[in-house]
């Protein structure tokens, strides 16, 4: 593992978190859903990366979450809950439908996302 390429993923990922709340407060609902799963890709990528020494090639938030659940198993709440892989879930959706697919969002079912991040996804990822 390289500290460097730890720390860059780090950034990253709360750069993009940044982003999402700036896009929100422009209406971009759709780029700011896009900077929500692409935070927290990265964040879980960072924590893999940190407490493994690697992640896999994947961009699948689920995937991601199971394999950190392998070393703390706190994190599958993430994907046990059916409440919270609701938006883990969306949040998936929302790679592959920002590249590829005409789907859009609405502001305020974006926000609500964005509130699940903030106060379910990240404190949780955190304490990891």
């Amino acid at each position: 593992m390289s500290f460097d390429e730890a720390e860059v993923l780090r950034r990253r990922a709360e750069a993009f978190l940044r982003n999402a709340a700036r896009l929100l407060d422009e209406g971009e609902a759709d780029l700011a859903m896009f900077s929500l799963e692409q935070y927290c890709q990265l964040i879980l990528k960072y924590k893999l990366l940190v407490r493994k020494g690697s992640y896999p090639r994947s961009q699948s938030l689920r995937r991601l979450i199971r394999e950190l659940g392998e070393l703390d198993p706190r994190i599958m709440i993430l994907v046990q809950d059916t409440r919270n892989l609701h938006y883990i879930a969306r949040l998936e959706e929302a790679y592959v439908a920002s590249r590829c697919l005409p789907v859009g969002y609405e502001v305020f079912e974006v926000r609500d996302i964005y509130r699940f991040v903030l106060e379910v996804f990240k404190p949780l990822v955190e304490t990891i």
